[in-house]
């Protein structure tokens, strides 16, 4: 395979908080790790994240996963069994972006409920009715999966305050609470809302070291200690348990120390970004309000699609995510500067004309 020539490396890649790379502190974190078999639970940098990731949330146990699609599927798991039903929102990451594996992995039955402010917020009156009967023409119903922030809604923060009003819609009625806080890390650092806040509202949580936090992969199912024993023998089911994996639990610890409070750089960056969306005419932010890191519109005909406006903006020397005909996604991160984003705004703003 060839290198990436030199206009390649020098693109300012605003497709996802992915694409980020390790920087030099997190590499030498990562070389020094001490490591051992994590399947015989001897990795002791393992261990340790799993204990302080969890104590950070407010939770007993944690479970290291190479990714945030597996943690989910994981919790589904854990919470349902074939027949089962669990209740989100339709444009949750768990219901569009996870291969169907609910269905597929456990035999559970996601029923969607739109947001009806459309990016991604539910309240408690939203699950009012939908429950499904103790009949056995019916699915049971046994799990309500919350997304913070909420991807597809914009990168939307639910507030704690509904979500209480949720957990205890939910506690009436015997459902489990399952977090795919995937990007919680921008939730806590917008609100100021402590992790363990979070964490306690919720029987299992998903977090991801990924994403804003810039590893190279890792994510974590928190919960109840029980819980997360049975997470341990469904990992090992869907092919994911790691062996001398320490390596990678350094980077996320590094992570935990030096990058969170760093993620309000990320969402100054995006209300750059945003501010050249709005001065577009065939642009739309959708949502109109830019929470956090992301950054979704809309581009109407007169701009042909969602993928032309992509490749207009690669031939300036900026990646996006053309994820619809016509909707487009930007992200914030780790890898790209305020000037990069300067730039990046400047390169939207000349297709005005």
């Amino acid at each position: 395979m060839s290198s990436p020539s030199i206009r390649e490396r020098q693109m300012i890649d605003l497709r996802s908080d992915t694409v980020t790379r390790p920087t030099p502190g997190m590499l030498a974190a990562m070389t020094a790790a001490p490591v051992g078999d994590d399947v015989y639970g001897e990795d002791p940098t393992v261990n340790e994240l799993e204990r302080r990731t969890a104590a950070l949330f407010g939770l007993e146990a944690g479970l290291f996963v190479p990714s945030g699609t597996m943690a989910n599927q994981i919790a589904v798991r854990v919470h349902c069994r074939p027949q089962d039903e669990a209740l989100l929102e339709t444009t949750s990451h768990i219901r569009l972006w996870e291969a169907g594996g609910a269905a597929a992995l456990s035999g559970v039955t996601l029923t969607p409920i739109d947001s009806p402010t459309r990016d991604g917020r539910l309240g408690a009156s939203d699950f009012a009715g939908r429950v499904s009967p103790d009949d056995m023409h019916s699915v049971r119903t046994r799990l309500v999966c919350l997304e913070v922030t909420h991807n597809r809604g914009g990168g939307t923060v639910l507030s704690p305050d509904a979500i209480g009003d949720i957990s205890r819609w939910a506690r009436q009625h015997n459902l489990a609470m399952h977090l795919d806080g995937a990007r919680v890390w921008n939730a806590i650092v917008k609100t100021g809302v402590p992790a363990d806040v979070w964490g306690r509202m919720f029987d299992t949580v998903n977090v991801c070291f990924s994403k804003g936090l810039g590893t190279p992969v890792g994510s974590m199912l928190l919960g109840p200690r029980d819980l997360i024993a049975q997470a341990r023998r469904i990992r090992k089911l869907f092919g994911g348990a790691m062996r001398q994996v320490g390596f990678l639990a350094a980077a996320c610890l590094y992570a935990l120390d030096h990058h969170i409070e760093r993620l309000a750089e990320d969402h100054e960056n995006a209300q750059v970004i945003a501010k050249a969306v709005e001065e577009v005419p065939g642009f739309t932010l959708a949502p109109r309000t830019v929470e956090t890191n992301l950054v979704w519109f809309e581009v109407d005909a007169r701009h042909g699609n969602a993928k032309a406006v992509a490749e207009r903006l690669k031939a300036k020397g900026v990646l996006v995510a053309p994820l619809g005909a016509h909707v487009v996604r930007v992200v914030t991160h780790l890898d790209v500067s305020r000037e990069q984003c300067q730039k990046a705004a400047g390169a939207i703003r000349a297709l005005a004309g």
